[in-house]
């Protein structure tokens, strides 16, 4: 149950920090949100402000923020349909209800001829009670339309729609997204620096030692630094944390100098751990930490940093290296990796957050069609040519896009759970 709530909360989080980006730059753009949700499936709970509707969804498993115009979200007012009407004070529509509710009293019953909700914003047909005289109303730039599963949505003229914001605009709005899980990312790597108590010490003295550990039961404090195990001389953390890993359940002598300055030799014996296929010795010892300011920060940097170094060269090896699917994980693959987090505690489950928000960023921002990255290509295409594609070749492109993303990540989901439940 803890690992399940965990993933929720973690991949929550970072879809919601994804999807913000690209909501907060839209609205700022001008361009009408109609939706921001967190979670696909079912609707859980909603509401709307601002005309947007905010809804969380059953399944953690992504999001989306969906714009005007980005896509073809609007409801076809067909030529014979009946709809229902609301008027304000001046006359102009407010509210066109298009889910065939014929109980709701206080709508005018009205069969639309021809509509533009886009342009120049009309309807054009007749009353119920008068089909004689064809009317011609206007329509409010932010009147409210009911579509046929009798979802409220503003209706989307050409200014609000996404396509008609400027190039900038639609290249800040594309690449928030992934800007934001990469800021976060740091942003988080940092804050796991103070959380963790500073920047680790590459000396041999020990930090938090593990209660009920074969080094609690030998009296070794915090504060101490361990000179030697066995017969192997520890000058640095690396040199002791191998010296032990290479004496699994075997009983050996260490030389110890205490906090007080006194050496003292005693004998300890390792536990046996599995890690990687491996057995290796534990003794339950953790780093001394440096908890200076400066030290602290500089340490988080540079944990944001290499883990942004490392997924880069790992892309750059699925590349130069050949492509292997175990090279890449899905919705499956976090769960794994969270339940383990989870099992190392709450500090842990924080640098976790950073490292996955940061790979989404990054992974998002691959040029490939139905990604950020594959929008954003579109953008930069837009710019040299200073003409958009038309709009046929980019549907093309994108359903292609949609479609091999579709088939990969079906592909990276089987993997994910051969590998992590089957074998």
């Amino acid at each position: 149950m803890i690992a399940i709530l965990t993933f929720i909360i973690v991949f929550g989080l970072i879809v919601f920090v994804h999807e913000f980006g690209h909501y907060y730059f839209a609205k700022k753009s001008g361009i009408l949100v109609r939706q921001f949700s967190i979670g696909m499936g079912p609707k859980l709970v909603s509401y709307t402000r601002n005309h947007t509707l905010y809804v969380v969804r059953l399944l953690p498993l992504g999001g989306y923020v969906m714009l005007a115009g980005a896509e073809d979200d609007d409801e076809q007012l067909k030529p014979g349909v009946i709809v229902g009407l609301k008027l304000n004070e001046t006359g102009q529509v407010v509210k066109i209800d298009n889910s065939q509710n014929t109980n709701n009293s206080t709508l005018i019953p009205f069969q639309i001829v021809q509509s533009d909700l886009e342009k120049k914003l009309y309807l054009e047909g007749y009353e119920a009670s008068d089909d004689e005289h064809l009317k011609r109303l206007d329509v409010d730039h932010d009147a409210i339309l009911v579509d046929s599963s009798n979802n409220p949505m503003q209706i989307a003229p050409l200014d609000v729609q996404f396509n008609s914001a400027s190039l900038f605009h639609r290249f800040i709005t594309n690449i928030a997204g992934p800007f934001n899980n990469i800021v976060f990312g740091m942003l988080v790597y940092l804050l796991s620096a103070f959380l963790l108590g500073g920047a680790p010490s590459n000396s041999t003295q020990l930090g938090t030692i593990q209660a009920h550990s074969p080094a609690s039961q030998a009296k070794l404090h915090t504060g101490d630094r361990i000179l030697q195990v066995g017969q192997t001389k520890t000058n640095n953390w690396e040199q002791l944390v191998k010296a032990i890993s290479e004496r699994p359940a075997k009983s050996t002598d260490i030389v110890v100098k205490t906090k007080t300055g006194s050496t003292r030799s005693v004998t300890i014996k390792p536990r046996s751990v599995k890690s990687n296929h491996q057995t290796i010795g534990q003794i339950g010892i953790m780093q001394a930490r440096d908890q200076r300011l400066g030290s602290t920060f500089k340490y988080g940097w540079n944990s944001a940093v290499g883990a942004v170094s490392t997924i880069l060269n790992a892309l750059k090896q699925m590349v130069t290296g050949g492509f292997n699917l175990n090279q890449l994980g899905g919705p499956v693959a976090i769960y794994s990796q969270t339940s383990q987090v989870a099992a190392m505690g709450w500090k842990e489950v924080v640098v976790f957050i950073g490292w996955l928000s940061i790979n989404l960023g990054i992974m998002n921002l691959l040029p490939i069609p139905a990604l950020d990255g594959g929008k954003l290509l579109l953008n930069i295409v837009e710019a040299i040519r200073r003409k958009p594609l038309s709009t046929k070749i980019e549907l093309v492109v994108n359903m292609v896009g949609v479609g091999l993303l579709l088939i990969l990540m079906v592909a990276v989901t089987w993997n994910d759970i051969m590998r992590f439940f089957v074998h």
